[in-house]
């Protein structure tokens, strides 16, 4: 909710004066995607948005339900919400990277807090990069441009 409350969603979507760039603009058509937060909000958000790009998103709720998925859809990278119910994002991030089949996989930690000790905490559970909510179009698609090596 606080995402949509400091920015609208046509910004939040990248819509604008210059309208929304044509899928495959980046280089992102058939990328697979994980988006777990508890928010419904950010996460049909971020789909849409990737979905826009011609990205193949999956998300999840929580940690539980995205461990579960994960083996089935196997993403390419993953964007984790810290604070959730059950499993915190550190938690399922942790899980992730101990895993040796998904160790390789860029982890993206989302969060409202932007302290220096909640981004050193995700770095140390393996996570590649940490992106402060609310979120543009560009960090989202950049921390993937970063990260992804699409062919």
């Amino acid at each position: 909710m606080q995402f949509v409350a400091r920015c609208s969603r046509r910004q939040a979507l990248g819509v604008g004066g210059t309208g929304v760039e044509e899928i495959n603009s980046g280089g992102l058509a058939g990328l697979r995607v994980m988006v777990i937060d508890d928010s419904k909000t950010i996460r049909r958000t971020a789909e849409m948005l990737l979905k826009k790009e011609g990205c193949d998103v999956v998300t999840a709720v929580d940690g539980f339900e995205a461990l579960s998925k994960i083996s089935d859809h196997q993403p390419q990278i993953i964007f984790v919400d810290i604070m959730m119910p059950r499993l915190d994002g550190y938690q399922t991030c942790a899980l992730i990277k101990n895993n040796q089949t998904y160790r390789s996989t860029p982890v993206v930690m989302l969060s409202s807090k932007d302290g220096l000790f909640d981004k050193a905490r995700g770095r140390i559970v393996g996570s590649e990069e940490y992106l402060t909510k609310p979120f543009t179009r560009e960090e989202l698609l950049g921390a993937i441009r970063r990260h992804v090596e699409h062919k």
